[in-house]
């Protein structure tokens, strides 16, 4: 019996860890695209670590309810023109980002090569 309270405590733990580390990894690959994409900002690290809450959970909430994946890098058209669409929605949810169609669709373009290159399993 304690074993299998073990188990589940270890689970529970170990996909905490994954959406700890599914946020660093969206706050770094985020961080980096604003940087290279003009029209792109974000005011402060509080600004950044909201974007990427907000970016991971409209990145749930789409593969959930249609089963497509953002991600432009490897999922042709309609995942990059879903990750162009995630990053401009999030302005209206996060005050401090600002982000014009134009640098949306660079910021999908450079943010599936960065996610491409940043380590580690970024599903969950």
């Amino acid at each position: 019996m304690a074993n299998a309270e073990g188990n589940q405590t270890s689970s529970t733990t170990s996909t905490v860890w994954q959406v700890i580390g599914r946020l660093v990894a969206a706050a770094v690959v985020l961080a980096i695209t604003a940087f290279f994409t003009p029209g792109f900002t974000i005011n402060s690290f509080w600004t950044l670590a909201i974007a990427a809450v907000v970016l991971t959970v409209i990145d749930y909430l789409v593969i959930k309810f249609t089963g497509l994946h953002a991600s432009p890098f490897g999922k042709g058209f309609v995942g990059f023109a879903l990750a162009a669409i995630i990053l401009y929605v999030t302005q209206f949810f996060v005050a401090g980002y600002s982000i014009s169609w134009i640098a949306a669709i660079i910021g999908a373009l450079i943010y599936g090569v960065v996610d491409y290159f940043i380590p580690g399993n970024q599903q969950m």
